[in-house]
C-alpha cells in the first residue's frame, strides 16, 4: 500500500496537529517537531492499512474438485456381518 494515499495523508495530519500544536505552544523544539512527524506518517500508514486488511471481505475457497469419472471411496467400511 503506498504511504501517500490520500487516507494515509489525512489521517497523519490529523495525528501531527498535536506535535504541531506543542510546537507552536513551545513545548516542543523546532528539530523535536521534524523528527516527530515522519512518526505521525507511519502511524497513520500502519492504521489504514490495519483498517483496510480488516475490512476487506474474506473470498471463500472454493471446495476440491472431485473427478467425476472415479467414484467416491466409502468413508466407514461396511459393518460385520455375524453368521
Amino acid at each position: 500500500m503506498n504511504p501517500l494515499r490520500w487516507e494515509v495523508l489525512g489521517l497523519a495530519f490529523v495525528l501531527a496537529l498535536p506535535v504541531l500544536a506543542m510546537g507552536l505552544r513551545g513545548d516542543l523544539t523546532l528539530d523535536d517537531v521534524f523528527a516527530r512527524l515522519p512518526w505521525c506518517l507511519g502511524a497513520a500508514w500502519a492504521a489504514v492499512a490495519l483498517l483496510t486488511a480488516v475490512a476487506r471481505p474474506r473470498t471463500p475457497t472454493p471446495p476440491a474438485a472431485v473427478p467425476q469419472d472415479e467414484p467416491l471411496a466409502p468413508t466407514d467400511p461396511e459393518p460385520a456381518t455375524a453368521p
